[in-house]
């Protein structure tokens, strides 16, 4: 079985070029993961740096999944490979790892993700081949080829550090997290910031030249048009709280603006 018809729709649907859909997942909520699994999105995100999310409710979302068009990733909250190994055990098929600012750390995130003799991940019974749908010894044959690996840029060493990072096998997706780099140069939010813009060029170039996919933030069809024509392949389209807020919010104000004004 090949990397292009194997278990992992998402890391082939890269490989062949096409712009794939992410959301990120905050809410320690299987309920959740399940609703938003069955949107028609490649992929979620299950957040366990910045969201309250314990090891035992990743499992259960990562289940979640099954069944739908959505391949669990989850991002973990950096690149220790104690931190990665029940994560991968859940069934996730592949890691965000955030901060990778050094060409060490991404080969400490190549190598979280791989069997010995290409990686450091230990063996033992898992749920992982019960959610890519294989046997153990299948599971075990294709996990080192087919686990994605999505490192996230959010520094300046990052950016400066970025055509040795590349050159480490087992990149597959690079992210550039705008709102981070914002923040490493002292303009936090400044998303139009000509020093921002300057150094976000630069990490595209950089990556578009190592020939690996992009991703990035596009919560409007106008900021996924203009990704999508930078050459970004992988669209985060939605944070699970933004959707929920936004929604609430604007169920409320249609209630309120139909209401009668007694008098």
């Amino acid at each position: 079985m090949t990397a292009a018809n194997g278990p992992n729709r998402l890391k082939a649907k890269l490989t062949a070029g096409e712009t794939v859909t992410a959301f990120m997942v905050t809410m320690p909520s299987v309920a959740m993961a399940q609703v938003l699994s069955a949107s028609g999105v490649d992929c979620l995100i299950i957040d366990m740096e910045h969201g309250p999310i314990d090891i035992a409710t990743v499992h259960a979302m990562v289940a979640a999944t099954r069944g739908t068009e959505a391949t669990p990733i989850v991002r973990v909250p950096w690149t220790e490979h104690w931190l990665v190994k029940p994560v991968l055990d859940t069934g996730a098929m592949g890691i965000n790892f955030p901060m990778i600012s050094t060409a060490e750390m991404a080969r400490a995130s190549v190598a979280a993700l791989r069997y010995p003799p290409d990686g450091v991940r230990g063996v033992a019974p898992s749920y992982a081949p019960l959610r890519w749908g294989l046997g153990m010894a299948d599971y075990l044959r294709q996990a080192n080829r087919e686990m994605l690996n999505v490192i996230t840029i959010e520094d300046t060493e990052a950016v400066h550090n970025l055509d040795a990072i590349l050159a480490v096998p087992g990149i597959d997706v690079v992210a550039i997290a705008s709102f981070d780099l914002s923040m490493s140069l002292g303009v936090p939010g400044q998303l139009d910031h000509p020093k921002l813009t300057a150094l976000v060029a630069e990490a595209e170039v950089k990556v578009k030249r190592a020939d690996i996919p992009l991703a990035g933030v596009a919560l409007t069809a106008e900021a996924a048009l203009a990704k999508r024509a930078s050459g970004y392949q992988m669209l985060l389209v939605g944070f699970d709280v933004h959707l929920v807020e936004g929604a609430a919010r604007g169920a409320v104000a249609a209630a309120k603006a139909g209401a009668v004004t007694p008098g």
